[in-house]
């Protein structure tokens, strides 16, 4: 995102997606000593193990808040996050100190716990300008280790804050990597969806990115019929049931998905609540996404799931004599 001549140095709600950006202009800063700029695919490499920083419970409970949220963690296991977290180390910044400087190389990632932090940048004519202000929670410093390129902006606390930090090793090879694992997989899963062929490539990039994974055991229960909606979900592997329960008190299956398929999204067309209960069947893991991110990512294929309405109205007849006024199984 670019807020006047600024690049902001984090990752935009549209989920984990390396956009180049542009030339610094601050040639006659030192350059950079770093090589060129890191790509996962090309790491096969898993030496290295991450520095560890011991914390006190107290600690890590912060830390963990302080995470929470932020769209870059998403793509963690909960191995990987408590390596994150046994990486990170904490930082105290007082009023009007520099946490990062413009023009400077990128050598920490950063996540403010508290404190208010201005985000300045110096223009040709050498004044520096505030540009942003980070008020309590967010993230910044990614963008210089992702590319080697010098800072971009500057940080400045303007009041008394607590940070915590990540090197540039460890968000590289846990944060940079896993991201780009989690985008190629669930990139392949929904080029097998045939609704999704109406998004464009990079659509089908930024729902990839916005994809929360779930696994799940044997029979557990998904969605609950008479629930409001919260996301929908892509199967990812295994099986899952969707039943419906009548007035006899009993649940019936209607439909069983497998690999490759979606279901929860007719919820979110109809705006009416689930009709229907969803369980896995055996070892099943599913992708799960949010209504917000739903509706901003999904509006091409809306005509398509709004089609599908017809189709389950035709499994409900056959099932049960009639509609029941139940327009949404899912």
């Amino acid at each position: 995102m670019v807020k006047g001549d600024f690049v902001i140095d984090r990752l935009e709600d549209e989920g984990f997606f390396l956009k180049k950006p542009p030339v610094a202009r601050f040639n006659n800063r030192r350059k950079s000593v770093f090589a060129e700029a890191y790509d996962p695919e090309e790491d096969d490499s898993d030496e290295g193990a991450p520095a560890i920083f011991p914390k006190s419970d107290a600690q890590r409970a912060r830390l963990a808040e302080a995470v929470r949220g932020i769209l870059l963690f998403r793509s963690l296991d909960a191995q990987q996050m408590q390596q994150v977290l046994d990486a990170m180390f904490e930082k105290r910044a007082e009023p009007g100190e520099y946490v990062i400087r413009q023009g400077d190389d990128g050598d920490n990632f950063y996540v403010i716990e508290n404190g208010v932090f201005d985000v300045l940048v110096t223009g040709d004519d050498g004044v520096e300008k505030v540009v942003h202000t980070y008020e309590g929670s967010g993230s910044f410093g990614e963008l210089a280790l992702m590319y080697n390129m010098p800072r971009a902006a500057s940080v400045r606390a303007q009041t008394a804050g607590a940070l915590w930090a990540m090197n540039r090793t460890t968000f590289r090879r846990i944060l940079l990597k896993s991201a780009f694992k989690k985008r190629k997989l669930y990139e392949e899963l929904l080029d097998k969806v045939p609704m999704l062929k109406a998004l464009q490539p990079y659509e089908r990039a930024n729902l990839a990115d916005a994809l929360l994974p779930r696994t799940l055991m044997d029979g557990e229960l998904i969605i609950r019929q008479g629930d409001t909606a919260d996301g929908m979900y892509f199967v990812e592997d295994g099986s899952v049931s969707i039943r419906i329960s009548r007035d006899d008190g009993n649940e019936h299956e209607i439909k069983r998905l497998g690999k490759g398929d979606y279901f929860g999204e007719l919820a979110l067309v109809t705006h009416k609540p689930r009709a229907a209960s969803v369980y896995a069947v055996g070892p099943t893991k599913v992708a799960f996404l949010d209504v917000e991110t739903f509706e901003r990512l999904l509006g091409p294929c809306m005509e398509i799931m709004k089609r599908n309405i017809d189709d389950y109205e035709e499994q409900l007849v056959k099932l049960f004599g009639d509609k029941s006024n139940l327009t949404d199984v899912r």
